[in-house]
C-alpha cells in the first residue's frame, strides 16, 4: 500500500515538473532534476526498483496541475527527506509528462 501512494505522489511531481518543463522548453532539466534529487535511486522509469516505475507515477499525476503533483510527492511519507524545490518538482513532473526525454550528458 505505501508502494502505491508513493507512486501516486511520486508521479504526481513528475507530471508536475513535466508540464512546467513543457511550458519552457527545457524539458530534459527535469531529468537532470530527477536525478540530482535522487530519484533514481528508488525508482526507475519502466520498472519497479524501491518505489513504482516513473511512468506509473506519471500516469497517477497526469490530471494534476504542476502545483498539484508538487505537493503530492512532497506529502508521500517515504520522501519525507526529499529536498527538491516545488519548481524542481514541478519540472520532473513536465519531464515525467513529456515521456522522460534525456538530458545531455545523461
Amino acid at each position: 500500500m505505501k508502494s502505491a501512494s508513493l507512486m501516486v505522489v511520486l508521479g504526481s511531481a513528475l507530471i508536475l515538473v513535466g508540464t512546467a518543463n513543457a511550458q519552457t522548453g527545457k524539458t530534459p532539466e527535469g531529468a537532470a532534476l530527477a536525478q540530482k534529487h535522487g530519484f533514481f535511486n528508488c525508482h526507475a522509469v519502466d520498472t519497479k526498483k524501491v518505489g513504482p516505475p516513473l511512468k506509473e507515477a506519471a500516469a497517477t499525476l497526469k490530471s494534476k496541475s504542476n502545483a498539484e503533483a508538487a505537493a503530492a510527492i512532497k506529502s508521500a511519507k517515504s520522501h519525507a527527506s526529499l529536498k527538491a524545490s516545488d519548481a524542481d518538482l514541478q519540472a520532473v513532473n513536465t519531464w515525467m509528462q513529456s515521456g522522460f526525454a534525456r538530458a545531455a550528458g545523461m
